[in-house]
């Protein structure tokens, strides 16, 4: 599915994958199979921002995916996120969505929010925001109506 339906339909907490449609290179290839993860993975939806403009400056709707984390001991030293226009040429498919009553805490409240974590139920969201604290933080439930749309997977009912 296109960059557009993605935007446009995926709920925030969903897992996406993208892909140029070229085939892996065998595994002892390191720096091409390095190569061709960049334009073939997965991860997260964590944000959506529509399209703006600063002056002359004309910046497309986007979406961010949260890819990985790398780190030691607990602690995260690197998070990679990836962002794509709605212009990209990639092929986008919804791997899983978010379950319907589970939250989502963000770290603001607004259209430029960014998921932060995603929890089973209020409680579980709430123990974790005391354990990190994000002072402006957002706590969203899951609803039904996000994540019942088996058209934008193109399945049929």
């Amino acid at each position: 599915m296109s960059a557009h339906a993605i935007f446009d339909n995926a709920p925030i907490g969903s897992i996406i994958a993208w892909s140029d449609g070229t085939p892996s290179p065998p595994n002892r290839f390191k720096k091409k199979l390095s190569a061709w993860q960049t334009n073939n993975s997965k991860g997260c939806l964590i944000r959506k921002q529509g399209g703006r403009a600063m002056g002359n400056l004309s910046l497309s709707a986007s979406f961010t995916l949260h890819e990985a984390d790398f780190g030691a001991g607990g602690v995260i030293a690197i998070r990679v996120h990836r962002t794509f226009s709605l212009d990209s040429s990639l092929c986008f498919v919804v791997i899983e969505r978010p379950a319907i009553g589970w939250v989502r805490v963000f770290d603001r409240p607004g259209e430029d929010a960014e998921l932060i974590h995603l929890a089973p139920h209020r409680p579980a969201a709430e123990e974790w925001l005391l354990r990190h604290g994000y002072p402006r933080a957002v706590l969203k439930e899951v609803t039904a109506d996000e994540v019942g749309a088996d058209a934008i997977e193109g399945r049929a009912a």
